[in-house]
């Protein structure tokens, strides 16, 4: 009986580690910030479909790079800053009422606490990471399988990888309902939870869709210009706004797409906007 409660132990123990190899996801210093990495590669960015600031779709090249496994939560802010600005107080959520100029402060103090580099993604790096980045569905045409993969492409006749024009991408940042990867208007009672308590998506990036939207580092454009392709874009030079990711506690489920975005005037605070770390 005690050797199988010691191993029932050691299962329960080595479960988070498991969990962190199997999404490739490493912690910095005694906090800790966890990131995953995340392999370039190539990805058609915005949609024809939707909203005209999502136009026109463009392949984009990134080269590898790591994100947040989660979103920057009220103690790590704490531990930075030695204050917590959000309204609704809760250590495991994430930080909120922070401004864009307020969150580079952050990352900078943060920087020179850990010697790290940290940064907010850009645009790019979001939007492919949401999408699952290289963890693509391949398919053959002549199988039958069903649809619905974050990027899924096809294997045409001549054995070229191309994009599935019919079921072209997946809408939430994991294959999943919305339900089950998002806290929203719907389930959320108005208010931000703990991170990670949602499921991940196909690269184990938490809450992407839902819980607060996400600050990025582009200056926000009307669209994005052209249909050519592009390597590491980060957006204009300059402007009026910064774009903003992800839906929140209070978006509606179209509001959660893995292609939408906003854009927010860099001394915008609100209840459920904060952000994750890049690297």
């Amino acid at each position: 009986m005690r050797q199988i409660a010691a191993c029932i132990l050691i299962v329960l123990t080595a479960q988070p580690v498991l969990a962190q190899r199997k999404y490739n996801k490493t912690s910095t210093e005694a906090l800790p910030f966890y990131m995953t990495k995340v392999t370039g590669g190539s990805f058609d960015l915005g949609s024809d479909d939707e909203a005209a600031d999502r136009k026109p779709a463009h392949t984009v090249k990134l080269k590898d790079f790591s994100i947040g496994t989660y979103e920057v939560t009220q103690h790590q802010w704490k531990a930075i800053m030695g204050n917590n600005p959000s309204q609704y107080k809760c250590d495991e959520c994430p930080v909120t009422n922070v401004s864009f100029g307020e969150v580079q402060d952050f990352i900078e103090k943060l920087n020179t606490k850990t010697g790290r580099h940290y940064r907010l993604p850009t645009e790019a790096e979001w939007e492919y990471a949401a999408r699952g980045g290289v963890k693509e569905e391949l398919v053959k045409r002549f199988k039958g399988v069903a649809r619905g993969g974050v990027n899924e492409f096809l294997i045409s006749d001549r054995g070229e990888r191309v994009p599935d024009r019919e079921k072209e991408g997946k809408r939430f940042a994991g294959k999943k309902l919305a339900q089950d990867v998002a806290w929203y208007q719907r389930n959320s009672r108005d208010h931000v939870h703990c991170i990670g308590r949602k499921k991940p998506n196909e690269i184990g990036i938490y809450d992407m869709s839902g819980n607060v939207e996400e600050w990025v580092s582009d200056w926000y454009a009307k669209s994005y210009g052209s249909k050519n392709t592009v390597e590491n874009p980060v957006g204009p030079s300059g402007g009026n706004s910064h774009v903003v990711r992800g839906g929140s506690c209070a978006s509606s489920e179209p509001e959660l797409t893995v292609t939408r975005r906003a854009a927010y005037t860099p001394g915008t605070k609100a209840n459920s906007l904060g952000f994750r770390l890049a690297e």
